[in-house]
């Protein structure tokens, strides 16, 4: 926030998972660990303040990324997102990446904020590549 403070979008403790692969293709998916079950057990079932909560404890989209290194730019190709609005949109991104962590800034919002995305390699992975 302009006065330093910090909020989060996605709560002290969000999950997600941003894969991509070897041709630029990603998908990215963040939520809230937050995020309320929906009392009737039934997506089609939930309050109003459920589904609200849904939507806004989470954030997914997928496409094509390439990195302008020189720049330090990310481009997102979006094919479809979560929300309806960045369907078919390219956007770009300010990013660093220092060891297996990437960060990258979304531009400032209306009221001034500007979201910051972090994401840390999972070096864990079993899978072996041919």
């Amino acid at each position: 926030m302009s006065d330093g403070s910090v909020t989060r979008d996605y709560d002290a403790a969000p999950q997600g998972r941003l894969m991509i692969d070897d041709a630029g293709r990603y998908a990215l998916q963040i939520f809230s660990a937050e995020r309320p079950n929906f009392a009737a057990g039934d997506k089609a079932g939930g309050t109003d303040a459920e589904m609200r909560a849904a939507v806004i404890g989470s954030s997914t989209h997928f496409g094509s990324l390439s990195v302008d290194w020189a720049a330090q730019t990310l481009r997102f190709a979006i094919e479809d997102s979560s929300f309806p609005n960045w369907r078919g949109q390219v956007q770009t991104r300010s990013f660093t990446l220092r060891d297996n962590v990437l960060s990258w800034q979304v531009p400032p919002r209306p009221d001034g904020t500007v979201p910051i995305s972090v994401w840390r390699r999972d070096t864990s992975s079993t899978v072996s590549r041919p």
